[in-house]
């Protein structure tokens, strides 16, 4: 019976050892390893941001420059949207 117990408290004790470490574990990963992680994400998004600014500098026109953008990737709308015609009169 002595033999029973003491396999039981030992399991237990075994056991808490187990949650203790995983505990700590976590800690320590919450405390080192995130705020690294989170920092290296922060840092990745904020170039994203800069090059996308870069870019849309880049693609800016001088004043009075005129284009026209159509979608490349459909020609439906290009033939669809060809606008319609008004026929109009010269007032004297």
């Amino acid at each position: 019976m002595k033999l029973l117990i003491l396999l039981y408290l030992f399991n237990f004790l075994r056991t808490l050892f187990i949650i203790l470490i995983i505990y700590y574990a976590i800690r320590l990963f919450a405390r080192y390893v995130l705020p690294l992680m989170v920092d290296k994400g922060i840092k990745s998004m904020q170039q994203k941001m800069n090059n996308q600014q870069q870019n849309y500098n880049q693609q800016r026109r001088r004043d009075g420059e005129v284009t026209i953008e159509r979608d490349r990737t459909n020609p439906r709308n290009r033939e669809q949207n060809q606008g319609e015609y008004v026929d109009f009169e010269e007032v004297d």
